[in-house]
């Protein structure tokens, strides 16, 4: 596991180089956020198309700078046509139904899962096999 600059997300190992995952631990800060979409970036970038699982297990709530960060939006506007599966496991009721609701009206297969659904996340992604073709 590798860890943000200010620690509120780490990124957590996965069984496939085309699976990212990361885990959400604090308020988000911008230096955190871009290093998230860095990774993000350079997994598109290698892969063409990949899956991505949050895991929301102490969601604080973004900082207003991170919410707004230029590189990080544009990170997040590409991965519409490189992310097949969005899995959100945990964090709150309104983040859950933004996933869903995002789900049904962009390219992107999304799920959610209580947090203590998290192994049955990782068993839904194994079970897609590889997102990079």
């Amino acid at each position: 596991m590798s860890a943000a600059p200010d620690g509120s997300v780490i990124q957590r190992e996965a069984p496939r180089a085309d699976l990212i995952a990361f885990e959400i631990k604090d308020r988000i800060t911008k230096p955190d956020i871009e290093w998230m979409s860095s990774i993000a970036d350079a997994a598109m970038t290698t892969h063409g198309t990949i899956d991505m699982l949050l895991i929301m297990s102490n969601y604080e709530g973004t900082d207003l700078g991170a919410r707004f960060d230029g590189y990080a939006g544009s990170v997040m506007a590409r991965s519409v046509a490189h992310i097949r599966k969005y899995v959100v496991v945990g964090g709150p009721l309104f983040v859950r139904a933004m996933v869903t609701l995002s789900g049904s009206v962009m390219p992107v297969q999304t799920k959610t899962f209580d947090l203590s659904e998290e192994a049955a996340a990782w068993a839904y992604l194994a079970e897609a096999g590889p997102a990079a073709t």
